[in-house]
C-alpha cells in the first residue's frame, strides 16, 4: 500500500491544492476550499480516501482491501477507502485520486477556476 509520504506528495503536486490536518490527525487535502482526498482515519493505520466516479463505487466498493469511506459514504456520498491490502496498486490509486480532484475541480465556480488557475 502507498506510503502517507507518498500520498502527500501526489496531493501536493496537483495544481492549487491545499493541505490541512483535521479530523484526528488526518492528512485532508482540498482544491478550491472542498476536499477531494483524505489520509488516515483507519485507528492509527494508514487509509487513504477519495470521492469516487458512480461506475467506481459500484465496481470497487466490496473489493478487499476497500470500503465505502466511513462517515462519508453512510451519508450517501459516493466515498472510498482504501484501508488494507490488496486495496489499490499506487499507480490506480493515484488515477483514483486524481479522478477525484477532477470532479471536485468540475464542481467550481467557472470564476473560482479562472482564479486558482484551472
Amino acid at each position: 500500500m502507498m506510503s502517507r509520504d507518498a500520498f502527500n506528495s501526489y496531493c501536493g503536486g496537483l495544481k492549487a491544492t491545499t493541505y490541512v490536518v483535521q479530523w484526528g490527525n488526518a492528512d485532508v487535502w482540498k482544491v478550491g476550499g472542498k476536499v477531494f482526498a483524505i489520509g488516515g482515519w483507519n485507528e492509527g493505520r494508514d487509509a487513504y480516501t477519495f470521492k469516487a466516479s458512480d461506475i467506481a463505487y459500484e465496481v470497487l466498493q466490496d473489493q478487499p482491501g476497500i470500503r465505502p469511506a466511513p462517515y462519508l459514504a453512510s451519508r450517501g456520498m459516493k466515498w472510498l477507502q482504501v484501508y488494507d491490502d490488496p486495496g489499490l496498486s499506487n499507480v490506480e490509486l493515484e488515477a483514483h485520486l486524481l479522478a477525484s480532484y477532477d470532479m471536485v475541480v468540475a464542481k467550481l465556480t467557472r470564476k473560482l477556476r479562472a482564479e486558482l488557475g484551472l
